[in-house]
Formats: structure tokens, C-alpha cells, sequence
């Protein structure tokens, strides 16, 4: 998957193991660099991660076929989980080197959780896609499906992305009252940019 930031003319690759075979990109690996994040927490490993801007999937989940390969040159890599505050580096990448980043998330004393919450339950394939209420990423399918586990919200109107890189954007906005629960169930349409969700401001 391929991912540029135009105006500062880098790119970064996200190779998965499907890609990995093809004799171009082992030639091609030789010129990236490996950056690995390392959480603390489950909360900072179910936190999403930007490169550049562009999400490119939640923590835990970029190593192995996943891991992330950058082009050599710096890039900005900004890790978010709502009720959090962002945990925001710059990394310098260089041909060939693997570096590893401790990530560590400190709590958002400003956010306030609801005392009065609706339900929404997530039935949605893949359940790698990231999840954002009113904008703000809130976490990964994964982590709002079984039973015992569901998405709390404020009563009232919201919207409801659900995204992830080379899958087609769903969106619905859904109204609730206090107590009320609700289900959210799709299977996301292939096809969609290689590109993520921009980083949202």
C-alpha cells in the first residue's frame, strides 16, 4: 500500500505479506527503513496510528506482515485514542535500519466521560477498521464486538465513520435517547484508496 505526503514529497510503504513475495519489492526493501511502536498498555496498543497524516491501522497490529516500511527521510507519526492526548514524534528513517519507538499514552484531564450513555453495538467486517464518533477515533471494531462489549455514547445525534485503508468509507448518523441500544452491522465494500483517513484537526 502506498501512502504520499505531496507537499513534502515522502511516501511511506505498508508491505503485507500477500506483496512480500514479489522479487520488485524485496529489491525495493532494501532502500526502506523499519520503524516499530512499542505500547506500554492495551491503550496504547489499541490506539490508532497516522504516518504522515494517513492512518494506516491500530498498534498492535503493524508488525510482522503488517510492519511499517518508510521511505528514507523524516515523517511524522501521531498515535490517538479518544480520552487521550496524542502521543505525536518525528522520525528520521534511514535505508535499511529498523528503530523502535516506546509509546506511552497520557490521559486527557479535560475529556469528561458521560454519566448518562446509549449503546451501540458493532457488527462489522473487517474488524481491523478504525472507528471515529463525531470525528474523533474512539478505537477498532475488535474492540466494541462480543458479548459484554459495546460502544457508549452520549445521548443524541451522532455520526458514525467507520474506515480503513483499500476498504470504501461507511458512514451513518444515528440518534439515541438515554439507555437505548443499538446495532451498527456492515461488511465494508473492497476497493476502496489505498490511502487512510486523514488525520482528523
Amino acid at each position: 500500500m502506498n501512502y504520499c505526503k505531496g507537499r513534502a514529497l515522502t511516501c511511506l510503504l505498508v508491505l503485507f505479506s500477500s506483496l512480500l513475495f514479489s522479487p520488485s519489492l524485496h529489491a525495493q526493501n532494501k532502500v526502506l527503513g523499519e520503524v516499530e511502536l512499542v505500547g506500554a498498555s492495551k491503550v496504547e496498543n489499541t490506539s490508532g496510528v497516522w504516518i504522515d497524516g494517513q492512518y494506516v491501522g491500530y498498534l498492535s497490529e503493524l508488525k510482522g506482515s503488517k510492519k511499517l516500511l518508510l521511505l528514507p527521510g523524516d515523517h511524522d507519526i501521531t498515535v490517538r485514542q479518544g480520552g487521550y492526548l496524542d502521543f505525536v514524534q518525528k522520525v528520521s528513517v534511514r535505508a535499511g535500519e529498523k528503530q523502535s519507538i516506546d509509546v506511552k499514552m497520557e490521559k486527557d484531564t479535560r475529556v469528561t466521560l458521560p454519566t448518562v450513555t446509549a449503546e451501540i453495538k458493532l457488527e462489522v467486517k473487517p474488524n481491523r477498521a478504525a472507528v471515529f464518533v463525531d470525528g474523533v477515533f474512539v478505537g477498532h471494531i475488535a474492540e466494541f464486538e462480543g458479548p459484554g462489549k459495546a460502544l457508549l455514547v452520549a445521548p443524541g445525534k451522532h455520526k458514525i465513520k467507520i474506515s480503513l485503508p483499500g476498504y470504501h468509507t461507511f458512514e451513518t448518523e444515528i440518534d439515541l435517547v438515554a439507555n437505548q441500544k443499538s446495532t451498527v452491522k456492515t461488511e465494508m465494500v473492497a476497493g476502496g484508496p489505498a490511502e487512510g483517513t486523514p488525520l482528523p484537526k
